[in-house]
């Protein structure tokens, strides 16, 4: 055998034992392709296609901290406490902070957008837990919408500026399940149609006398409005079932610059079966709200707001707002609440008195 022979034979052996190994090698799979969170901007930014599904979600809220001082019987109010050396009542800062998670999710259906709408709030105040609401959790299936909401009475109007005490001269109540219908022309004119439950007083900011409804009959809200470049004029009217009683509101929004933004808004309801109810919550038969914001620039507005009602109470509040960056506010508000009958503004101001002032600084931050 020459040596050519045997290198061949060699090389021949090895072939066949690495081919005997190949055989027995473990096969790795290939890794299947991740499936990433696709963005839906359908209905807005901040939204996400739920992995699997055709629902797009978006999840946000606010961390907010106010820290208040004022007289017995403002809105933002002193928090009263107890002396531990001598046991008197001794002025203090009312501290309130509230984590708030909201969630919203849209689907396109045969029969129109399929909406819900979130919203709960994790309280903490003056040094103590204060509670968890639901304050919102609605379904909307094109116009329809079911479910807890605040009353159409204030939502489709507006609230009364951007002014953190906004009630000083309250506009209405708030918080209701409903069954609501809103249209929408597309040519500037909207209107919704709501039946509603009320509230009960005792989870109200604003003691208001049997809020939920006492038989089959609902609360009946209705409304128009004409939206344009402009501005927008609104009008609502609501029957309390309770009562028997009606309330409406008519508003004027002017966009007078870039800058400056104007609104007035008057409010008349029946009173004869009760002073107060569930949507007529001001003094006497009638109220009027009014006030606006001037944005100074990107970062810096001033809101202000001037309440009055039959009854002869009055409001005044005004603020500054300033974006320090991006998504965190701080909120200075000064605010002056005057009853002329001692005790009987619905801002609590006690027996023997009738003014009130206060101030709020609030940080918050919205995501």
């Amino acid at each position: 055998m020459n040596i050519k022979s045997l290198l061949l034979g060699s090389a021949a052996a090895l072939i066949a034992v690495s081919g005997a190994r190949a055989a027995d090698a473990v096969t790795v799979a290939e890794p299947e392709p991740a499936e990433y969170v696709k963005i839906c901007d359908v209905y807005g930014s901040g939204y996400f296609y739920i992995p699997g599904t055709e629902t797009c979600l978006r999840i946000g809220g606010y961390v907010r901290y106010d820290a208040s001082f004022g007289q017995e019987g403002s809105f933002d109010g002193r928090h009263n406490v107890r002396d531990h050396m001598d046991g008197s009542l001794n002025d203090a800062w009312n501290k309130h902070a509230r984590f708030t998670l909201k969630t919203w999710t849209g689907q396109e259906t045969e029969l129109g957008t399929l909406k819900t709408f979130t919203e709960t709030r994790f309280n903490y105040t003056d040094g103590s837990q204060s509670g968890t609401t639901l304050n919102f959790a609605w379904i909307q299936l094109g116009g329809l919408r079911v479910g807890a909401d605040e009353s159409a009475f204030n939502t489709f109007s507006g609230y009364a500026g951007n002014v953190i005490q906004d009630t000083l001269v309250p506009y209405g109540g708030f918080e209701t399940n409903v069954v609501q219908y809103y249209f929408d022309a597309g040519n500037g004119f909207s209107a919704v149609v709501s039946l509603e439950e009320g509230s009960d007083p005792s989870s109200d900011a604003i003691v208001i006398p049997d809020g939920v409804i006492d038989s089959y009959v609902p609360n009946v809200v209705g409304g128009v409005k004409y939206t344009q470049g402009w501005g927008a004029i609104t009008g609502v009217v609501a029957y309390d079932s309770n009562w028997e009683e009606w309330a409406g509101k008519v508003r004027l929004d002017v966009n007078a610059t870039d800058a400056l933004s104007l609104f007035i808004m008057a409010g008349y309801g029946s009173d004869e079966n009760v002073s107060r109810n569930f949507f007529k919550q001001w003094g006497g038969n009638w109220a009027v709200w009014g006030g606006g914001t001037y944005k100074f620039n990107e970062k810096t507005s001033f809101n202000v707001q001037a309440s009055y009602d039959d009854s002869k109470n009055f409001g005044l509040a005004a603020n500054v707002a300033y974006d320090i960056v991006p998504g965190l506010t701080i909120t200075a508000e000064v605010d002056w609440a005057h009853a002329t009958k001692f005790g009987e503004s619905w801002t609590g101001i006690p027996a023997g008195k009738n003014n009130a002032v206060g101030g709020i600084i609030r940080f918050q931050r919205t995501f």
